[in-house]
């Protein structure tokens, strides 16, 4: 849309304006990220990982925005695992990502089944479905020689995972912008690492992406990583820019302040004094 178009009502031009308002932020966020990271490098295949939620579709949709003015030259291959959810819309995302023209696969497995039969109720599904996920995802980069998968975890997601991971696991650990998988076949990217929930959730409603809500983790209340998001979010009104403190720690570390012997070499600190003869003494009057 063009917000100087004179048939536009003032309505449409002033969601004009917020549209590209928004997409302006995320580009420009994205853009640092990859940067940063060096997320993206020329001649990639980018396998980018889509749920059907908000995030990865403005990965995605900013993705494909940055590939055309992008000063290197990079390809995008959009992936959705279908879990064989019951009730889940399956036409949803191959005709949007028809829409787009941008290359696809639609994947079939039915972990779903797997998860309802392994995890006791009442627990937390999360675990088993993501490693499942994972596993499959990983599996299918290797096999279209996909040289990064792009996931759509943003930075709320990254700061609310260092405080499960204190709070309930006892380590100071979050989600890297760039990881190389353990098995070491994929390298896994964040490009929404800079990136506000809230820009992200601004900018799916003005592009009206077709949601797919999730049947699994998504149906879960009272959930440890909820709680923790409710607890940032009050931080955060309460005072703001708090989270984005707390995020810019992850990148600001200081092992020498921390109590890891792993990361820095306790056991051999020793004071540095010259012997008693190199000493020199000036006479204070």
């Amino acid at each position: 849309m063009n917000a100087a178009n004179p048939n536009m009502t003032k309505i449409e031009m002033e969601r004009s304006l917020r549209l590209n308002r928004s997409r302006k932020n995320l580009r420009r966020d994205v853009g640092k990220a990859i940067a940063d990271y060096s997320m993206i490098e020329n001649g990639d295949k980018v396998m980018v990982c889509l749920s059907g939620g908000k995030d990865s579709y403005a990965m995605l949709d900013i993705l494909m925005s940055l590939q055309k003015s992008a000063p290197i030259d990079f390809s995008l291959h959009a992936v959705n695992l279908d879990q064989k959810q019951p009730g889940f819309p399956e036409t949803v995302l191959p005709e949007y990502l028809d829409s787009l023209g941008v290359e696809y696969t639609i994947l079939e497995q039915d972990t779903y089944s797997i998860v309802m039969d392994k995890v006791e109720e009442g627990k937390t599904l999360c675990g088993l479905c993501s490693r499942l996920r994972r596993g499959i995802l990983y599996n299918h980069a290797v096999a279209i020689g996909a040289t990064k998968i792009a996931l759509g975890h943003h930075r709320d997601d990254i700061v609310e995972t260092l405080f499960l991971n204190m709070f309930y696991g006892g380590k100071l650990k979050a989600m890297p912008p760039k990881l190389l998988s353990d098995d070491k076949r994929n390298v896994v990217i964040r490009p929404l690492a800079y990136c506000k929930e809230r820009e992200i959730e601004r900018y799916a409603d003005l592009m009206e992406f077709p949601i797919i809500p999730c049947n699994l983790c998504g149906s879960q209340d009272n959930m440890q990583r909820q709680n923790i998001k409710a607890m940032l979010r009050a931080w955060d009104k309460e005072q703001p820019g708090r989270v984005e403190t707390i995020f810019r720690s992850v990148a600001n570390i200081e092992p020498s302040q921390l109590a890891d012997p792993s990361l820095f070499d306790f056991a051999n600190l020793r004071v540095a004094r010259p012997e008693p003869d190199e000493l020199s003494y000036v006479e204070v009057v």
